[in-house]
C-alpha cells in the first residue's frame, strides 16, 4: 500500500495512525530523508515517531554521495519481500514521485552520471543561469523541456546530460515503461518483486491532496518559519563548514538546503532566502500533484480536513481489513 501527496500534506501524521492500527513497517520513500544530518528540513520523523513503528530508508546515506532511483528501486523490493516474510504490511510513504515510478515501472535505460560534464554545466548555469539552460533543453527535447521549471537544475541538467552523452532527447529514451505492462516480468532483474502467477505487486494508493491549493501554500509557508525557528540555518551550517559539500551535489540541491547554502555563501539576504525556499517548495508540490494526478485509480483524501489522517485509516480498513495485506 502507497501513502503519498504533495510536500506538507500530512503524510508522517497519517502513517503513524496506519500503524497503530495494523502491523506495518514503513519504507520511506523520499530522496531527502536518506541523508544522515539532513533532520530539520527534511521533516524527519523523530525518535518517538520511529520507536513506534519500524521505519526504514531512512539516514542511510551521507550527504556526500548520491542514491539513484535504481539504488531506492532494489532496496524497496527488498524490504518489501523481508517485511512480508516477518508477517506484516509494508507501507510506503513519501513524495519522492520518481522513486514511486521506479518502483512500479522499473527503469529505463540511461547512461550513467558524468562527473565533468555535470561540472561543465553547472559553470554554464553559474555564468548563465538555469533558465538559459532551460531554453538550451526547449531546443533539443521539447517534451522534457515543457514539464521542467526552468529553476528546475538537477532535471535539466540530467535531461542535457543525457542528450550530450548520448545525442537524443531524454524523452524518446523513456519508453521502455510505456511500452512493458506493469506486470510483465523484466528479464535479467533480480530485484523484481513478483507474486503469485509473476505478476507485479499490486500497489493501492492513498494521496492526500489539498482542497485548496493557498491553503497547502500557507501551509508550507508556516512549515518552513517552523523549521528555522527549529535550527534549519544551523543544521546547514554544520553541512556547509564540513568543507566537502557542494551546491551540485543532490542532497544540497534539496529544496530548502539549497536555498539556505546560497544564504550562508553571501548570495541573497535572509529575507530572500526564506521567499526563494518557500516558493521552490510550492513548485515542487505543484510538481506531485501534477503527478499525481496521472494515477486515476488513487483514492484521494483532503489533506486540510481536521479529520484527515483518520479518514486515511478508514481507506486503509477497506484495503488491509478484507484482504489482510496490501
Amino acid at each position: 500500500m502507497c501513502l503519498t501527496g504533495p510536500t506538507a500534506a500530512g503524510k508522517s501524521a497519517a502513517a503513524l495512525a496506519i500503524a497503530a492500527r495494523w502491523p506495518i513497517e514503513i519504507v520511506n520513500v523520499d530522496s531527502a530523508t536518506i541523508y544522515r544530518g539532513m533532520d530539520i528540513g527534511t521533516a524527519k520523523p523523530d525518535a518517538a515517531e520511529r520507536a513506534a513503528v519500524p521505519q526504514h530508508l531512512l539516514d542511510i546515506k551521507d550527504p556526500s554521495e548520491s542514491f539513484s532511483a535504481g539504488q531506492f528501486r532494489a532496496a524497496a523490493l527488498a524490504l518489501i519481500a523481508g517485511i512480508r516474510a516477518r508477517g506484516r504490511t509494508p507501507l510506503l510513504a513519501g513524495g519522492t514521485m520518481m522513486y514511486f515510478k521506479a518502483l512500479r515501472d522499473g527503469l529505463d535505460t540511461l547512461p550513467p552520471a558524468d562527473p565533468r560534464l555535470r561540472a561543465e554545466l553547472d559553470a554554464q548555469a553559474a555564468r548563465l543561469g538555469w533558465p538559459a539552460l532551460h531554453a538550451r533543453l526547449a531546443e533539443v527535447d521539447p517534451p522534457t523541456a515543457a514539464r521542467l521549471s526552468p529553476n528546475d537544475s538537477q532535471r535539466i541538467q540530467r535531461a542535457l546530460e543525457i542528450h550530450a552523452l548520448t545525442g537524443r532527447p531524454m524523452s524518446a529514451l523513456l519508453t521502455r515503461d510505456a511500452a512493458r505492462p506493469d506486470d510483465t516480468p523484466d528479464p535479467g532483474d533480480p530485484h523484481d518483486a513478483r507474486g503469485p502467477g509473476g505478476r507485479s505487486p499490486r500497489y493501492v494508493d492513498i494521496s492526500l491532496e489539498p482542497s485548496d491549493r493557498a491553503a497547502l501554500h500557507a501551509r508550507i509557508g508556516r512549515r518552513f518559519d517552523a523549521m528555522l525557528d527549529a535550527g534549519l540555518l544551523e543544521e546547514v551550517r554544520r553541512l556547509y563548514e564540513r568543507g566537502d559539500l557542494h551546491p551540485g551535489l543532490p542532497s544540497i540541491r534539496c529544496v530548502g538546503y539549497r536555498q539556505a547554502w546560497a544564504h550562508l555563501a553571501g548570495e541573497t539576504s535572509h529575507a530572500a532566502m526564506r521567499e526563494q525556499a518557500i516558493a521552490a517548495t510550492r513548485q515542487l508540490a505543484k510538481r506531485q500533484l501534477t503527478w499525481l494526478r496521472a494515477l486515476p485509480a488513487r483514492r484521494v483524501v483532503d489533506c486540510l480536513a481536521g479529520d484527515a489522517a483518520a479518514r486515511v485509516v478508514d481507506l486503509a480498513a477497506a484495503v488491509l481489513e478484507p484482504a489482510g495485506r496490501s
